[in-house]
């Protein structure tokens, strides 16, 4: 499976770092840090589908932010809204 390109990569940490919020991205039984530019390189893959989860103080921000950058870059994601 191809792997999303590096600047995808690169922005989708750079954008989770911008907030205080936990941003985790969840893939099959796997859950990684968004904010972890190594976890990202080793899972994100461009054909699959992901459940972002996001807790924190600014949250509902957060979750634009990211579901903008995964749509900017064609990456499926659904923001799970708990």
């Amino acid at each position: 499976m191809p792997s999303a390109n590096n600047a995808a990569i690169v922005e989708i940490s750079q954008t989770a770092n911008k907030f205080r919020s936990s941003i985790v991205l969840q893939y099959d039984n796997k859950y990684i840090d968004v904010k972890s530019i190594l976890g990202l390189f080793t899972t994100l893959l461009s054909s699959s589908n992901y459940d972002l989860h996001v807790h924190g103080p600014d949250a509902e921000e957060a979750k634009a932010a990211m579901a903008e950058v995964f749509a900017k870059h064609s990456l499926g994601v659904n923001v799970v809204q708990e």
